[in-house]
């Protein structure tokens, strides 16, 4: 099946079976590791990627629903070769332990930001649930996060380099 996507930017033309798990066009077809398989059935959050601005589980949506669409990975996520803000908050918080989850946990930060530019503790809380951390580093997801949309009290970044 001959499919048309815009990733990151850029036109991508694919011919490939459309019950394909979009998760499996992203690092097979297009190798963009970034995005990565946790469960496979859309419940731990390691797989969201953007489509046309909304987050969605990867490995749970076949890539022809997604046909047409402008999907945003986490390689896409910073522009001009800079980091996205949340990037660099992940750094400065020292939030990512063994890193599998970071990019689903990023990517479902980056759109409550784009939608809730202010967001409350409690929305940045209800926001991330669906994201799974095995590490247990959610009080630097959410540091991170507060940072970066200015809501931060509890934590200096600043403070934090000069500890490390």
């Amino acid at each position: 099946m001959a499919l048309s996507l815009i990733v990151n930017g850029e036109q991508r033309s694919l011919d490939i079976e459309g019950d394909t798990p979009l998760l499996w066009v992203l690092r097979d077809e297009l190798g963009l590791k970034g995005t990565k398989f946790g469960c496979g059935a859309g419940l731990c959050g390691a797989c969201t990627v953007h489509v046309n601005g909304q987050p969605v589980r990867s490995c749970s949506t076949p890539v022809e629903s997604v046909s047409g669409g402008e999907i945003t990975t986490i390689e896409g996520l910073g522009k001009g070769g800079q980091l996205h803000a949340l990037q660099e908050a992940w750094v400065a918080h020292g939030v990512p332990q063994c890193g599998y989850c970071q990019s689903g946990q990023i990517m479902s930060a980056a759109h409550l930001l784009a939608t809730n530019p202010a967001p409350a503790r409690d929305d940045i809380v209800a926001a991330m649930t669906g994201n799974l951390c095995r590490c247990g580093t959610y009080s630097r997801i959410i540091a991170a996060v507060e940072s970066v949309a200015g809501n931060s009290l509890a934590y200096d970044a600043a403070a934090a380099q000069e500890e490390n």
